[in-house]
């Protein structure tokens, strides 16, 4: 025999008040992450600092603007590195988004058999697992050959211009940008496609009720309306490259110089930390660290930069 059970107004009233309490216990939890995080992130910073301190008293502000780098005479500038990282960074980018974007809007906008769209992102994803030190070993073998070859062409018929105006010699500036840019690509592919996901299907059938074709409707509604998140994927993407290292490292030829030739080896702030720090000691160690603290800079720079945007734009 059936029992209807009714609750009591006390009854109602304790679970009112425990899911109040466990609201609060998850806002206030949220919020100790949070602080945490922030703690770790200026504990890094102090710690940095603290390990440069000794060249930041020394070169100062003259550190960002020289070029020479001397062990032997403990001479140190970070100019050619900052040059390098933020060069390297931008061919990558320059390369990975209208690719990465293109991806997304053939992965998101079913132009393919959902079977083949599967496989795709799958294949895409699996590109951001694979190890930094693979795509050196890649880049060595086989990106540098060709690479090697193509530089030899846009020398020999546009060494005219100052881009192209070095020989290549194998590593250097432009193979260390495509191997960003293939690194970032499934960064800028994914975010972008899930930012293309989650708009409305209204948007889409709107705009087609209207008239508009179907690439009008990406170019002209879709796009625009999903900006935000592209732009934050961009920006994502932008400090990936700026902290990578192995790869860069194995691929740009480790010169500490600027050369404004993409065909010539250069160098970044990363690749020279990894190339230097194991053998460093002295004054050297403190301009590595003061050169790592830069890094932190430029990047933390890069993430307020991608949050101030995504405001504006929504």
């Amino acid at each position: 025999m059936a029992t209807n059970f009714q609750e009591t107004p006390l009854t109602m009233k304790n679970r009112s008040e425990l899911d109040r309490n466990l609201d609060w216990s998850f806002i206030w939890l949220t919020r100790i992450f949070a602080l945490a995080i922030t703690g770790i992130l200026l504990w890094i910073a102090l710690q940095i600092t603290i390990a440069a301190w000794p060249a930041i008293q020394k070169f100062g502000i003259n550190f960002l603007f020289t070029s020479n780098w001397n062990p032997v005479n403990n001479e140190y500038g970070v100019l050619p590195a900052i040059y390098g990282t933020l060069m390297s960074s931008l061919i990558g980018l320059i390369l990975a988004i209208p690719i990465g974007v293109g991806t997304a809007i053939l992965l998101s906008e079913d132009l393919l058999p959902s079977k083949v769209q599967l496989v795709l992102v799958f294949l895409v994803e699996l590109l951001a697992a694979i190890p930094s030190v693979v795509y050196g070993v890649w880049g060595i073998f086989v990106l540098v050959p060709i690479l090697t070859d193509l530089g030899k062409w846009l020398h020999g018929s546009l060494g005219w211009l100052p881009i192209f105006s070095s020989a290549p010699t194998g590593p250097g500036m432009l193979p260390a940008g495509v191997i960003l840019a293939i690194m970032t690509l499934p960064i800028i592919t994914a975010i972008s496609r899930d930012a293309l996901i989650s708009l409305p299907s209204s948007l889409r059938q709107a705009a087609l009720a209207v008239g508009a074709t179907r690439w009008e409707t990406i170019f002209q509604v879709i796009i625009p309306a999903a900006f935000s998140g592209i732009a934050s994927a961009v920006m994502l993407a932008l400090g990936r490259a700026m902290g990578e290292t192995m790869a860069v490292t194995m691929l740009i030829g480790n010169a500490n110089n600027i050369n404004i030739s993409l065909l010539a080896p250069s160098n970044t702030i990363s690749s020279l930390l990894a190339s230097q720090f194991a053998e460093a000691n002295g004054l050297q160690v403190a301009a590595l660290m003061y050169a790592a603290l830069v890094l932190f800079v430029l990047t933390m720079i890069v993430n307020i930069l991608a949050e101030f945007i995504v405001a504006r734009v929504q």
